[in-house]
């Protein structure tokens, strides 16, 4: 009898050590960590930055955007009001300040869904200034680097430092930037659109790979299809020759990371080579663009980069 009532002492025992093993295997593959990307309050504008992993590094090999708040948690009051006109002024900015932007592009037109996705973010933007801007040669403060794209991407005119749009835009900028500590010198989530070691271009398989990848959503004529569904690439509606992306490191470093952003002609995004994205600029940039009167001034201290298209008066020196 007492052998008996030891074979079922031992049998129970074994059950419950294997149950035991069970559910601590179970949790141990359990991933404790959250990846920058998934924790976006439920509601916000989610990022695209590619599927993230453990490390905070992305399946592109970006590093994985920071959090930020949902749109649907802002403040009540006015500043709430503020942060979400600051929004919509990102996303339809040529219809809300025709008087300001000369041409039919939006802030969102380059910085994917008001600066919240990956290709190229506003996240942690008021973190970083005040800034030293090597363009200007002088420090800006985010109100006078909104008004360079106002003059630049947007070949507008400045907005009045003291508007309500103005504010409204540092307000969103600095609600989606609040995780971000002031004095932030480096946001290693934002990667330059820039390709420094570039192939001599050849515009004529840029011709062909606009045709084959782009002209469906920016138009065989360079002038889109709207600010952010296909933003205008050349003529009196796009950019002009003083914008960053009229240089042609920044504008094939734009389209190799980007572009195309859904499959388009049997190209994916990320199967562009330097050479085919440097192609591709090269045509872009050989068509015709509103000038900017005031470009000689540009990079002051003589340090311009070997790809600005014009001259400048201390390069000149």
């Amino acid at each position: 009898m007492n052998s008996e009532k030891w074979m079922w002492t031992a049998i129970t025992l074994l059950l419950a050590l294997t149950i035991i093993g069970i559910v601590i295997y179970g949790l141990a593959t359990i991933a404790p960590d959250q990846t920058a990307s998934s924790q976006v309050s439920d509601g916000a504008p989610s990022p695209q930055g590619g599927q993230s992993t453990s490390n905070g590094v992305t399946a592109s090999g970006d590093t994985a955007l920071p959090p930020v708040p949902s749109m649907d948690q802002v403040p009540e009051g006015p500043l709430g009001e503020a942060i979400k006109l600051g929004y919509k002024l990102m996303n339809e900015t040529n219809t809300l300040l025709p008087n300001n932007v000369g041409n039919q592009l939006a802030c969102s037109s380059c910085h994917g869904n008001a600066g919240l996705d990956s290709t190229s973010p506003f996240i942690g933007v008021t973190a970083v200034f005040p800034q030293y801007n090597a363009r200007a040669g002088k420090v800006l403060t985010i109100e006078e680097r909104i008004n360079g794209c106002f003059l630049r991407s947007m070949n507008g005119k400045p907005l009045d430092y003291t508007s309500n749009e103005m504010k409204a835009m540092v307000a969103y900028l600095t609600y989606i930037s609040e995780g971000v500590p002031t004095g932030t010198k480096e946001r290693p989530w934002v990667v330059k659109n820039y390709i420094s070691d570039r192939p001599t271009p050849n515009k004529e398989n840029g011709e062909k790979l606009y045709q084959q990848a782009c002209m469906q959503c920016h138009g065989a004529d360079g002038s889109g299809t709207g600010p952010t569904t296909g933003p205008a690439l050349w003529g009196d509606n796009s950019f002009n020759i003083g914008a960053g992306m009229a240089r042609i490191g920044t504008m094939a470093g734009y389209i190799k990371r980007n572009m195309p952003l859904a499959p388009m002609g049997g190209i994916n995004k990320g199967d562009l080579t330097d050479q085919e994205a440097v192609d591709l600029a090269a045509y872009i940039l050989s068509h015709d663009r509103p000038d900017f009167a005031p470009k000689a001034n540009d990079w002051p201290n003589g340090d311009a980069p070997d790809d600005v298209p014009y001259e400048t008066t201390a390069k000149k020196k």
